[in-house]
């Protein structure tokens, strides 16, 4: 039998909304206008280039047989990840806010820490163990482990806010505790595992490592073979637009599921169910579920990479040229964290505080970012360079830049969240008191959006850590970041002198993930 612990109350519903100001400052606006023609860049230098070439040769491209094959191979694949990234991550985040689990903490950040491990560092695992993998079974696993935690933690966040009064409801009219919480609570918290679904879909549609690894034809991978086996670029050109296309129709599905979620929340607090305790051999299956999984995804990676070194008799790990690419993992990461919070500060002060087609405009523009896969956008920085600026082609700045441009959202999304939570009224105070609007900047929603906006830059770092195809093309020649140095390695076949590494480059992203994790679900310990 379930035993149900006492109904806890849930904290009062959310805030008052912020009494929005009509009309932003010009320099402010002017600021973020800027930054989305930054966002912009990539994609509107796209259709430039496709619009110039010759539209018999466009269509030829269009329409060819490959292309077809292509679309087909992706939507297969974003089908198949979605709906498992949707069961896992609908079972975790049930698992996580219903089952009383034993330390409940570390199951969060458990469930979180996938988001620091690459897709084609998983796949890498995989392969050094069956070297034959290859095609859509083991593609797909591995981007599902990689994706769930996109499902997992809006479901789990709509989970926990759930009203679980209709459910007690359908309790008194006879379903049991596993028919009421399917068919009145799980509806409530649908929405956001859709809207996470999509994102799931698009981190698939994105991703180039794991499916050049396992030899499966995407899109992404036939735009970088595009790139590199032709003169002519304007195949690739025509294949990445096509991609940004597809991407881009996500993002708006992902956006209006997500509205559509923000919308429904809002109301009266709900009543927040407590966690029930299990029977001992249930709650035993659950938490040997989650284990398996974090076990897989978390432990599996490193596990693999050490016997390989192991079994190859310590492999030469050329220590020296590793440092260096550490050294400049991080210092790139660095750099487009840095730039990335500073792109979307004016764009978040904007948004959180004024309300106007302009800066609804602006606000979405600077979200392209979100539906341009790395491949596409190295491939227009390569175009851009050459053309603009042919003096800054393959340099630091434009691998930086590039890297600033796909992650903005990343930043902009927690800069927007982290201003919105300050008062307005703490501002209009201090301005009556006769200060300017940077002082009431710098003294009372700097200090408060503080946490939230460093939040965003960790996560940008960590995603850049990560980045392979627009590291690829636009890094500096003879500059070794670590996920260069695996790809390089493993497409060679040399998984021994690849794994040190991976191994590297795990436990890199694996620190500002962790602190993230912390900053964003309490840490470990307590209840949840």
């Amino acid at each position: 039998m379930l035993r149900r612990s006492p109904p806890r109350t849930a904290p009062a519903g959310p805030p008052a909304p912020v009494r929005l100001r009509r009309r932003p400052p010009r320099a402010l606006l002017g600021a973020a206008v800027v930054v989305a023609a930054c966002a912009a860049l990539p994609l509107v230098w796209l259709v430039v280039r496709v619009a110039g070439a010759d539209p018999g040769r466009v269509a030829a491209l269009l329409a060819r047989e490959r292309t077809l094959t292509l679309a087909l191979n992706s939507a297969v694949l974003v089908a198949v990840v979605g709906a498992g990234s949707l069961l896992l991550g609908l079972a975790t985040a049930t698992a996580l806010v219903r089952v009383r689990l034993p330390r409940p903490g570390l199951w969060w950040v458990l469930a979180a820490l996938p988001l620091a491990v690459p897709s084609y560092l998983l796949a890498f695992a995989v392969l050094a163990v069956r070297p034959e993998a290859r095609g859509l079974g083991p593609l797909a696993v591995v981007l599902v482990l990689a994706c769930t935690p996109y499902v997992t933690l809006p479901a789990a966040a709509a989970l926990r806010a759930a009203d679980t009064g209709p459910e007690d409801a359908a309790r008194t009219l006879g379903l049991g505790p596993v028919s009421a919480f399917c068919r009145v609570t799980l509806p409530q918290a649908l929405p956001a595992a859709l809207a996470g679904t999509l994102l799931a879909a698009l981190y698939t549609l994105a991703d180039f490592g794991a499916p050049a690894l396992l030899r499966y034809e995407s899109f992404t991978w036939a735009v970088q073979a595009a790139y590199e086996g032709t003169v002519d670029r304007t195949g690739a050109a025509v294949t990445a637009l096509v991609l940004a296309a597809a991407t881009l129709g996500l993002v708006a599905a992902e956006r209006a599921v997500r509205r559509r979620f923000t919308g429904a929340r809002a109301g009266t607090a709900p009543t927040a169910a407590a966690p029930v305790r299990l029977r001992p051999a249930a709650g035993a299956a659950v938490v040997a579920g989650l284990g398996a999984v974090a076990a897989v995804t978390l432990v599996g990676p490193p596990a693999v990479l050490v016997g390989r070194v192991v079994a190859a008799g310590g492999v030469d790990a050329d220590l020296p040229r590793l440092a260096v690419a550490a050294g400049w993992t991080l210092l790139l990461s660095g750099a487009a964290a840095l730039l990335a919070v500073a792109m979307a500060l004016p764009v978040g002060v904007l948004a959180a505080r004024y309300r106007s087609r302009a800066v609804a405009a602006t606000e979405s523009v600077a979200y392209l970012g979100q539906g341009l896969p790395g491949v596409v956008v190295g491939l227009a920085l390569v175009f851009l360079s050459l053309v603009l600026v042919p003096a800054l082609y393959q340099t630091a700045a434009v691998l930086v830049f590039g890297y600033a441009i796909l992650f903005l959202p990343k930043a902009l999304g927690a800069t927007r969240a982290a201003v919105e939570r300050v008062p307005v009224e703490a501002e209009e105070v201090a301005r009556t008191l006769g200060r300017t609007p940077w002082s009431t900047w710098w003294s009372v929603t700097a200090p408060q959006a503080t946490p939230g906006v460093a939040a965003g830059g960790l996560l940008v770092a960590v995603t850049a850590m990560k980045e392979l195809p627009a590291t690829l093309m636009l890094r500096p020649t003879g500059i070794d970041t670590l996920a260069t140095r695996l790809w390089s390695q493993t497409s060679l076949g040399a998984f021994g002198a690849a794994a040190p590494a991976a191994l590297a480059l795990l436990l890199l992203a694996c620190v500002p993930a962790a602190l993230l994790v912390r900053a964003t679900t309490g840490g470990p310990g307590g209840e949840r």
